[in-house]
């Protein structure tokens, strides 16, 4: 049996980050895990950011409901839960998921969480577990699935090498030179032909 684990951001979604510094127009928060390879190190900049301009969680998912799935990927989704068992497997935050998850019928999210303060500032990130891309695919392997898997950035190499089978989905050129054997998928019929093949 095949299991599907997709990255969210950058593959389904606008990096929600990046909408909310063009909001915002605070360059600064448009660095992505496509810049960071380090994801704490990361986190902890934006939220320094974050408390620099006292933005709060109101603020950014204000933003985040104005945001639709990238083009296609409501279609893709659905075609593709037809055939496979599809796990998002995302550094993001259920708090700025949901509005998202909504509009791409509520799949499978594996996900962080924030803890937030009375007032709505963002306190400090709750990391479900470290590395969790790479060890739910190793997972899933243990329970007989085969898995395929596709994502855009440093944080999903762990998840892409460990999968049984695994593309890039429009990923920048800096990530490609530094894995050239990993495939790359640059439409949604790209990435379902990839999925369907034998």
């Amino acid at each position: 049996m095949q299991i599907v684990c997709l990255d969210l951001e950058g593959v389904l979604i606008p990096e929600i980050w990046v909408a909310f510094a063009e909001k915002t127009q605070v360059e600064e928060l448009k660095r992505t895990t496509r810049d960071e390879p380090d994801y704490q190190k990361l986190m902890d900049y934006r939220l320094n950011i974050l408390d620099k301009h006292g933005f709060k969680l109101p603020q950014i998912q204000e933003v985040i409901e104005t945001l639709e799935p990238l083009s296609g990927a409501i279609d893709f989704v659905s075609k593709l839960r037809e055939s496979h068992e599809l796990i998002i497997l995302s550094d993001t935050f259920r708090e700025f998921a949901m509005p998202l998850m909504r509009k791409l019928d509520f799949p499978t999210l594996f996900c962080h969480e924030l803890q937030i303060a009375e007032d709505g500032k963002i306190q400090k990130v709750k990391i479900r577990l470290a590395d969790h891309k790479r060890k739910s695919v190793q997972y899933f392997q243990k329970l007989n699935f085969e898995v395929l898997a596709a994502g855009d950035s440093y944080n999903d190499i762990g998840m892409l090498l460990t999968a049984n089978r695994c593309t890039f989905f429009n990923p920048p050129d800096s990530i490609t030179n530094e894995y050239p054997d990993i495939r790359v998928c640059k439409t949604y019929d790209d990435l379902y032909s990839f999925i369907v093949a034998k």
